[in-house]
């Protein structure tokens, strides 16, 4: 399916070094937005790019991490410089971490909070005069959060990481009251069981095993039905706003 009205649109993407944000960059070039990935793996982005600029689209990688500030404002400054003012902003860089709770894995719970809550505030730092700008020139701007069905379902040795898409669905809701009357809409994405490397994240074996389980119970999502979904709410006219999308496999419950 092609979005014939993101030609011209100027897109941010993180977490573009695979699944998701990969599937996301791939689904937006494709559809005639010039695509800036972001991530930290500096490989696996240009191999990224490199299948988009082979299949017509334009692409820019750019290292960065989203923990960091000046690696974000780095980045920023990368975008602008190569492709001006951004009008569409995909948050997806994201880690997922489960262990139980009395664990006390107090370096665990600071790597989620840093990379999907606060990596997540970082970049809509740097861009939101970008998206204030186009919507006031009559464009149109979209932030996209990508979140998770964890932000309010309850799964055991989860709750960390749930509380941090949590804070991201409840985030993208309140963004809408400053961003909505300047006409930059806000897209909050919470996608079920999905085909991604954040399984490759989860140190216990056990863990891993219990969610592959559930996989196996339940089927899965690929990450090209997110990055679909990504370009069918971006691609709806100007006056209309998909603020909240839950996506699931079907068997999912």
């Amino acid at each position: 399916m092609s979005y014939d009205n993101l030609s011209g649109r100027t897109a941010v993407v993180t977490g573009a070094a695979s699944g998701i944000g990969a599937a996301v960059a791939l689904r937006l070039a494709g559809s005639g937005a010039r695509v800036a990935l972001l991530a930290r793996r500096a490989d696996r982005l240009e191999t990224v790019v490199a299948k988009i600029r082979a299949n017509g689209g334009r692409a820019l990688a750019v290292t960065a991490d989203v923990t960091d500030d000046a690696s974000v404002q780095a980045a920023a400054d990368a975008v602008h410089t190569a492709y001006g003012t951004v009008d569409l902003v995909v948050n997806n860089a994201g880690v997922m971490l489960p262990h139980p709770i009395d664990d006390g894995r107090l370096d665990e719970w600071q790597r989620m909070i840093d990379t999907n809550v606060t990596g997540v505030l970082r970049v809509l730092r740097a861009f939101t005069a970008d998206l204030v700008e186009a919507a006031a020139q009559g464009r149109t701007a979209d932030l996209v959060n990508v979140s998770s069905v964890g932000a309010h379902g309850v799964f055991p040795t989860y709750a960390v990481y749930g509380a941090t898409k949590a804070a991201v669905t409840h985030l993208s809701q309140l963004l809408r009251t400053e961003f909505g009357p300047r006409d930059v809409r806000v897209t909050n994405v919470e996608p079920g069981l999905t085909e991604t490397e954040l399984a490759d994240h989860i140190g216990s074996a056990e863990l891993r095993e219990q969610l592959g389980g559930m996989f196996e119970g339940m089927g899965s999502l690929a990450a090209e039905d997110i990055a679909d979904l990504v370009g069918y709410v971006t691609s709806r006219p100007r006056h209309v706003n998909l603020r909240q999308v839950v996506v699931l496999p079907t068997r999912q419950v």
